[in-house]
């Protein structure tokens, strides 16, 4: 006998038990519409294999429906041959010929509804990783038009969902559930019709016990939807729990609250287990509930249609047949029902993706001006930034000529980090402008400007890949000589080749594997190697031991050398001999000068300074 081939999906119809994924749908979008037809757009220029996938999916979904009649017509000449024979009916044989026929019709509706089936899912498959490759594509790019202040202010891990699952998500749906959706809808219409041409009666048993299903399954559904809301919630707290309490053991075991951390652990698990036992014994009894109605229809039917055989107003093969057809009307009714809700979750997934793509965009490329090797010389004339409508930097003015090195200071939260921003142009000026060389920013190409920019950060990036590789980051194309002298430069190459693998040692997604001090002496060898006209240093000896500490001040005093640089000063002991200091404060610069300068000055540089002097004299 023929049933429709079941094609269990990943979080998809088919998983588990019925109505479980209608339980776990995700969120809804706020504006459906809209989205969906956003979204169709970029199944637009795939038009025709999609065709001719909804041809192919309706094809096989006919032959599989038709298969179950021409089973019943061979059922029913077999069983009215063999009872003429057995009643001594004159004439009466098996017409192993006809069956004969039938059944190879029969084979061949199956292999053609095989064949039909694997042209659809090839082609949508296509379809669906076209589809995503685009979103990726756009998504890409759109990511390198966005301005700095739009990471400043979204989660990463936000980005990263939308990114990764929002569109993995989308292409699932596109590659399983929708032609999923095509076939159960044509499976349901065409059952309807081949159980009423057989026979109106048990159609309307076989209806009935499905309504019945629905009334009971109902409220089960209701409840069960609160009870995993709740297991996904306590499982989300409880990861966050367990995160925390990995990535901060050695806080919690300073502090001695290891017991606390273990009641908070046992607390929450156990709300997640009830949470999750109420789940799925909700969940579990809808399967045994479905089964009891379809087994009750399914006596219904025999008994009504065994009536209806003996009446002589359906055939034995009609019975078998339309017992076929009803044990397949559920499953495409409740695919279609789960199918609906991932079509939900799909949508808002593609929501928030366009929410992605529609974000505000940092300004144009300026294609006037070229600025190949910078001089170095830098000024900020009459410069206004504010974080939205906070002013932050006001009437700011400063002239640096070629070569100087410049010192910026200051308390938390002075401008200084913003000072730097605009000056790589991470954020737009609300007034004023910022040249190079006499030339205005904004008349650059950014990929321009800051190729003239190198910087090390206090906060060190290293990628997953070899210490050659991260060192060879600052140049395209660099060769390994060039490489290994910058790692000389930078006083790295001596703890580089005591590594097991030298300058072919894999770092860690974390690079986790060396030291503070020796990843910042690789982002300096990096640095160096990129040889910019410009640097820009944040100070990056305030984590490391005093021996590292005077190797990396070694190689960042031979980075400035003959190079413009701006150093944003944490210990004011170390930018004695800067030729610039900047004093900032709530985003002004409010005294400029050297260092003697400043000191005789006795302001507000000399107050810091001192403050620090005494607190080194004291310890």
């Amino acid at each position: 006998m023929s049933d429709i081939k079941k094609r269990p999906q990943r979080g998809g119809p088919g998983f588990g038990p019925p109505g479980a994924n209608m339980m776990m749908a995700g969120e809804k979008p706020k504006n459906f519409k809209a989205t969906l037809k956003r979204l169709l757009a970029y199944l637009k220029p795939r038009r025709a294999r999609l065709t001719v996938v909804f041809v192919a999916a309706i094809l096989s979904t006919v032959f599989t429906i038709i298969g179950p009649m021409i089973m019943g017509m061979a059922i029913t000449e077999l069983f009215e041959g063999a009872y003429g024979e057995i009643r001594g009916v004159p004439g009466a044989t098996i017409d192993f010929d006809a069956i004969g026929q039938l059944l190879l019709l029969l084979a061949g509706l199956y292999v053609f509804s095989s064949a039909f089936m694997y042209l659809q899912q090839y082609l949508m498959s296509t379809v669906a990783q076209d589809t995503v490759y685009d979103l990726r594509e756009d998504v890409s790019a759109k990511l390198e038009r966005l301005p700095l202040n739009y990471f400043d202010q979204t989660a990463k891990g936000e980005t990263l969902s939308r990114v990764t699952n929002d569109i993995d998500t989308i292409g699932t749906t596109l590659q399983q559930s929708l032609t999923l959706f095509i076939t159960s809808f044509v499976t349901i219409i065409g059952i309807t019709v081949m159980m009423l041409i057989i026979s109106p009666i048990l159609t309307a048993i076989a209806i009935s016990s499905l309504m019945l299903s629905v009334f009971v399954i109902r409220p089960i559904l209701k409840r069960s939807q609160t009870q995993f809301a709740d297991q996904q919630r306590t499982l989300g707290e409880l990861n966050g729990h367990i995160e925390e309490m990995y990535t901060g053991h050695p806080v919690v075991k300073a502090f001695g609250h290891e017991k606390k951390a273990i009641h908070k652990f046992n607390e929450t698990n156990e709300q997640l287990y009830e949470a999750g036992r109420k789940a799925q014994f909700m969940s579990g009894i809808i399967m045994p509930l479905m089964q009891f109605i379809g087994n009750f229809s399914y006596v219904l039917i025999s008994v009504a249609g065994g009536i209806l055989v003996t009446q002589g107003r359906i055939s034995i093969g009609d019975i078998q047949a339309f017992i076929t057809y009803s044990r397949q009307f559920t499953q495409p009714v409740t695919q279609t029902a789960n199918i609906a809700n991932i079509i939900q979750s799909t949508v808002a997934a593609a929501e928030r993706v366009f929410e992605l793509l529609d974000e505000r965009e940092q300004s144009q490329e300026a294609k006037g001006a070229s600025l190949t090797r910078a001089k170095g010389a830098v000024a900020f004339e009459h410069v206004d930034f504010g974080y939205g409508e906070n002013p932050l930097i006001e009437d700011m003015n400063i002239q640096v000529r070629p070569g100087q090195t410049v010192a910026i200071v200051g308390p938390t939260g002075a401008g200084k980090t913003t000072l730097i921003n605009l000056l790589m142009r991470f954020y737009e000026l609300d007034a004023g402008r910022i040249t190079i060389d006499g030339i205005d920013t904004r008349d650059l190409p950014r990929g321009e400007l800051r190729r003239n920019f190198g910087m090390v950060l206090q906060d060190t990036w290293l990628f997953n890949g070899t210490i050659k590789d991260n060192i060879a980051y600052g140049k395209t194309g660099a060769t390994e000589e060039e490489i290994v002298a910058a790692a000389t430069a930078a006083h790295a190459d001596h703890f580089i080749r005591t590594l097991p693998d030298g300058y072919g040692t894999i770092l860690n997604e974390e690079a986790s594997n060396i030291s503070q001090g020796q990843k910042q002496l690789l982002t300096i060898a990096r640095a160096i190697l990129s040889d910019p006209p410009i640097m820009i240093l944040d100070e990056a000896t305030s984590s490391v031991d005093t021996r590292t500490e005077i190797l990396i001040q070694k190689a960042m005093n031979l980075l400035m050398t003959g190079r413009t640089s701006f150093v944003i000063a944490h210990r004011l002991s170390t930018i004695r001999e800067a030729d610039l200091i900047l004093v900032m404060d709530k985003g002004r610069v409010i005294e400029q000068g050297t260092h003697s300068e400043l000191l005789e000055r006795n302001g507000f540089y000399a107050d810091l300074y001192n403050s620090q002097f005494a607190k080194t004299a004291a310890s």
